[in-house]
């Protein structure tokens, strides 16, 4: 992991609910820039782990873990595992005190952000949706980029604390907004990705020498994320790292969820969808996203 220079901030109480490849460094970063943490996991030896390696403390339920936090994060699946760790009898509203503040870093569907937040307005509480990008690499090193719905006086508010684990943390609207940017983001990636891969399929297939290539167009206009940081690995058929194919079909999802809503259309983002249903059903549900280039240069293996 690379040093992260944390911001002074004065120690909070806080939570963090869900400690998969993302929200488990997440929380190590707050536990690392000072704050006293407590951490809930639907497996309770990943809260242990994580409370034996950083020093915090680990609650059997999200309602206990979130008793006396001023800032409850989370980050977890989908809608329903979100309404199951903050709704109900054992869910973090019911242990937050009126004041505290609800941070949902889970790539969830607006609709659900805009319910919790609203839920939580009820209760005195404070919500913030605030999907992130950046991967687990990102994560690991505190470099996310946060995209935040809420209002602007509970962003300022957390903002320097989440900065323990971003380099990036926007207020974007009103709530819900930031889970609509995190769709434009994936929209955006998927189009990247899939025009990447019939690039270098194109290349290869003309006898090119593709690292080659990459490395020329990658200092002009052609230039990406997603070229610097996957091409090569394309071209050598590697795809065991990354963001998994299963949580970009589920974020696609999302995004042509709403899109049907708001009246959007997404041709493309339909058809790599499609694309990438070809990836699981081959068995590439866990592989990264890159992959998409398989279905072109391995086309039985569909």
């Amino acid at each position: 992991m690379n040093q992260k220079t944390y911001e002074a901030t004065a120690p909070r109480k806080l939570a963090f609910i869900g400690l998969g490849v993302m929200g488990y460094p997440m929380a190590g970063h707050l536990r690392r820039a000072g704050h006293e943490v407590t951490v809930y996991n639907r497996t309770s030896a990943k809260a242990d782990q994580w409370a034996a390696e950083y020093g915090g403390k680990a609650a059997p339920t999200p309602r206990q873990a979130a008793h006396e936090a001023e800032i409850v994060f989370a980050c977890v699946g989908n809608d329903d595992d979100l309404r199951s760790v903050v709704l109900g009898e054992h869910g973090a509203f019911a242990g937050m005190q009126a004041g505290a503040t609800f941070v949902d870093h889970t790539t969830a569907s607006a609709e659900v952000a805009r319910e919790l937040n609203a839920d939580a307005a009820g209760r005195g509480l404070s919500f913030l949706d605030a999907p992130v990008s950046g991967g687990q690499a990102g994560a690991e090193n505190g470099v996310l980029t946060v995209m935040v719905g809420g209002k602007a006086e509970v962003f300022d508010s957390v903002r320097p604390v989440a900065m323990a684990f971003a380099r990036a943390f926007t207020r974007i609207g009103e709530p819900g907004a930031g889970q609509l940017a995190k769709m434009v983001n994936q929209i955006c990636i998927a189009g990247l990705v899939q025009g990447l891969s019939e690039a270098i399929n194109f290349g290869l297939s003309a006898g090119l020498d593709m690292k080659l290539v990459l490395d020329v167009i990658g200092k002009g206009a052609a230039q990406s994320w997603q070229m610097d940081n996957r091409g090569k690995t394309m071209v050598d058929d590697k795809f065991d790292f990354g963001f998994a194919v299963d949580w970009m079909r589920k974020d696609l999802g999302l995004c042509l969820a709403e899109a049907d809503r708001n009246g959007a259309t997404l041709p493309i983002t339909a058809l790599i969808d499609q694309f990438y249903g070809e990836i699981q059903r081959a068995g590439g549900g866990r592989f990264d996203t890159s992959s998409l280039i398989r279905r072109l240069r391995h086309p039985s293996a569909d």
